[in-house]
């Protein structure tokens, strides 16, 4: 296969970026598209190229990014044709893109092509709408709350967007031939969404981990338990694996995976010490990012924090033994709540 440059784009994150934007090649036919700094909508993709077909991983929350992303790919599957796209769960970032190769198969887990079929781009454009909104209540951070919803969804065209959800699911595993070459789907939700799945290429000893790891970038979990992700974690410890490529944040290793599992211990740990205690979920996010114990921690200084208060909220859920989805207003007024804090701390985006 070809060996390429890394090919810059135009993408921006919110912050300097880190790192570059663009195709990176990761040695025996795998290559990765990086997005800095993994913040909301800043998500990775990877091409894994066999002997006449590719593989790619996930798409982009809008058609631009996703249309940036193939262009760059186009010498490698111009020689080999894309078989499989295979969507690592069902958050519209990383599948929205879709239709621009929908004459490929495109998989994922059935969890996730569920959360696919009720995902509308709409909502974004109603959470710009209203972030552009309360931007002009000058009133004890309104405004600043606002700005924040308005900035998350602003690089993105989602009126364009026709959503193309899997054609294919499996659950547990499923081993793909991807030209000659081995590729194995491993489904470890729910964790971070319903149906979150990892994609493993053996012989090159590298994985696509999709949102189980945020690297550099705090997690955010919509639907746990916060033991299937540690499981997930674990899992990923225990596997012949040497590059890791992430959802979100740039490419790590078994250290990245350490880190990411350390936070997950801390968070659990303390909300479990706050629902005991009767504190309410929002209260309790806000009372565990803004203590100088979490300051002093190495995680305090990953972007987007204000994602713990959804992790939270989810967390509280499950103790109560709550399971679905939540409602759009719910989820609306849960948005708002996270964007009051992220104004406040000031490593959030």
């Amino acid at each position: 296969c070809l060996s390429l440059r890394r090919i810059p784009d135009a993408h921006v994150s919110a912050k300097s970026p880190h790192y570059a934007e663009g195709l990176y090649d990761l040695n025996h036919c795998v290559y990765s598209w990086m997005v800095p700094n993994g913040s909301w909508g800043e998500s990775n993709a990877g091409l894994i190229v066999g002997g006449g077909a590719s593989l790619l991983v996930d798409t982009f929350w809008d058609l631009k990014y996703t249309r940036a992303m193939l262009d760059a790919m186009r010498s490698l599957t111009e020689a080999a044709p894309l078989k499989y796209v295979v969507n690592t769960h069902g958050d519209g970032d990383h599948f929205w893109g879709n239709e621009l190769v929908k004459h490929a198969e495109i998989i994922t887990s059935q969890p996730a092509l569920k959360e696919m079929r009720r995902l509308n781009p709409k909502s974004m454009v109603l959470l710009g709408s209203v972030g552009k909104a309360f931007s002009e209540i000058k009133v004890l951070g309104t405004d600043k709350a606002g700005h924040w919803l308005q900035n998350m969804v602003a690089p993105y065209d989602f009126q364009s967007v026709s959503p193309a959800p899997a054609t294919r699911t499996f659950e547990g595993k499923l081993m793909l031939n991807v030209g000659g070459r081995q590729v194995q789907l491993i489904q470890v939700g729910p964790a971070h969404t319903q149906g979150d799945l990892m994609v493993f290429v053996p012989d090159a000893k590298t994985l696509f981990s999709g949102d189980i790891l945020f690297i550099g970038s705090t997690p955010v979990m919509w639907a746990g338990p916060v033991e299937n992700w540690l499981a997930a974690l674990d899992q990923i410890l225990e596997m012949d694996v040497e590059t890791i490529i992430p959802g979100h944040g740039p490419i790590t290793d078994k250290n990245g995976v350490r880190q990411v599992k350390a936070y997950w211990e801390y968070i659990a740990a303390q909300v479990g010490h706050r629902y005991a205690a009767r504190m309410s979920a929002v209260d309790a996010a806000h009372d565990i990012a803004r203590s100088a114990e979490f300051a002093d921690k190495p995680f305090a200084n990953w972007n987007s924090p204000e994602r713990i208060v959804v992790s939270t909220h989810t967390i509280y859920r499950n103790l109560r033994g709550q399971t679905g989805h939540l409602q759009p207003l719910d989820m609306l007024n849960l948005m708002w709540k996270q964007a009051m804090l992220a104004h406040e701390l000031r490593e959030a985006q």
